[in-house]
């Protein structure tokens, strides 16, 4: 069994990670902390974690503890990530890993240095939707790869969010254009060779609000995406290859008690009557599959599931995009 710290009582860490690492079969989350004690000791008792500190430092000091999940806001990753590395703590760290590339590199070889693992927490890249559709992709089923188009849109103009401050690492491109980055990456199994974008930011907050990018890969593959927190809420991925297509339903908030589905689409009379095959999966919850995979590369001294440097490339995209004025 590996035993999880949870750094922080983030509404994604209590309402969804938490719960679903102690429901991996090679996972025990023993302590939880907040810099609040009160708080700290509420959350324990909500999730039935045996131990609650009223300070991170605490918590990596227990030595009962073999890695630790950071939900912290976006400018604490790097900190914590380096304070828990030096405590000799595994580390998975909500996405995206930092504020910047320069910061993802510093936070890496920080883990590398003290013989850490350190891992992104892009869950969705292991829910058996994406296992598949990767699959097909590469045994060739939709032919070769084209273009990439993608959305991730929710509304929320609260000035107090945490997710509308820029000085926590706000915005649309941090928040959740940083999936539409990595499935790109992902799709095309390598960096993209020019970035063009479009990005409104919000007057008063100063947070990107609506972006949209067209990344260029070798050989003329395209992926374009657009990402908004000031819209209607909505997610979906569409891969295009020379000799079919697969469309992703619910490709990042994959509910993990419902079934989900992914759309193949093959000949046929398109666009009025194509050849669609529509493939069914059952409920499966991406936080504990992430989880168990994290565990299982410890317990077994394997690489983790995605190279963590990963981080960086994505990283680097943000980077270039947020630099669009």
């Amino acid at each position: 069994m590996i035993r999880w710290g949870i750094l922080s009582t983030a509404d994604i860490g209590m309402a969804k990670v938490t719960p679903a690492i102690q429901a991996a079969p090679n996972c025990e989350v023993v302590a939880i902390a907040s810099r609040d004690v009160d708080r700290a000791e509420a959350a324990a008792a909500k999730l039935g974690v045996s131990e609650s500190y009223g300070s991170y430092e605490a918590l990596l000091e227990a030595d009962d503890i073999d890695a630790v999940y950071i939900p912290l806001p976006n400018d604490l990753h790097a900190e914590w990530t380096i304070k828990a590395a030096g405590a000799g703590k595994h580390i998975l760290c909500e996405k995206p890993l930092a504020m910047s590339q320069g910061q993802a590199q510093e936070m890496i070889e920080a883990c590398e240095e003290a013989g850490i693992r350190l891992a992104e927490a892009f869950m969705y890249r292991h829910h058996p939707t994406w296992i598949k559709a990767l699959s097909l992709l590469r045994e060739g089923s939709i032919g070769e790869l084209v273009a990439v188009q993608s959305w991730f849109s929710y509304f929320n103009d609260d000035p107090a969010n945490i997710r509308n401050r820029t000085e926590h690492g706000g915005g649309a491109i941090m928040d959740i254009g940083c999936y539409n980055i990595n499935l790109s990456r992902l799709l095309f199994g390598t960096e993209p060779t020019a970035i063009r974008a479009s990005v409104r930011r919000d007057p008063v907050m100063g947070i990107d609000t609506l972006s949209s990018a067209v990344l260029e890969f070798a050989g003329g593959g395209q992926s374009t995406f657009t990402c908004s927190t000031r819209a209607e809420s909505y997610q979906r991925v569409h891969i295009v290859g020379t000799a079919g297509r697969i469309e992703i339903e619910i490709p990042f908030n994959i509910p993990p008690d419902v079934p989900t589905r992914v759309f193949v689409s093959r000949g046929g009379d398109a666009p009025v009557d194509p050849a669609t095959e529509t493939l069914t999966f059952e409920p499966a919850n991406q936080y504990t599959i992430q989880a168990e995979l994290f565990a299982r590369a410890l317990l077994d001294d394997a690489p983790m599931p995605v190279d963590i440097r990963d981080a960086i490339g994505n990283m680097t995209v943000i980077d270039a995009i947020l630099s669009t004025t």
